[in-house]
């Protein structure tokens, strides 16, 4: 597999990309358009401050998100989703969909 570098395959790298709870959602929050981080915090009930500020950092070391620091009093910074994670948002879609059709079957599955 010459070329693929980590990978098995382009699933093992997208799943690489969005792997555990937080990033997919992430996404997900920023898909109407540029948040500050307090948005973010807000739309994402859970995320402690610290998982949050590393999941940004790491998506924004893959290029999926972009950090725009406003040179203003007091500082602002918004979130956004570069073209990249744009396309990578646009090829959730279809799963977050079908997990809305099965959200129930998947939670009492789950609480069995």
């Amino acid at each position: 597999m010459a070329g693929h570098g980590p990978y098995s395959c382009g699933l093992d790298a997208a799943v690489d990309l969005v792997g555990g709870k937080w990033k997919a959602l992430i996404l997900w929050e920023l898909h109407t358009g540029p948040r500050r981080f307090a948005e973010l915090r807000r739309g994402l009930p859970g995320v402690s401050e610290k998982m949050l500020i590393q999941q940004l950092r790491e998506l924004e070391a893959d290029e999926l998100v972009h950090r725009e620091v406003y040179r203003q009093v007091p500082p602002k910074v918004e979130y956004s989703l570069t073209d990249f994670g744009v396309s990578l948002n646009q090829a959730l879609l279809p799963l977050g969909d079908w997990g809305e059709r099965h959200m129930a079957r998947i939670t009492t599955n789950r609480c069995r």
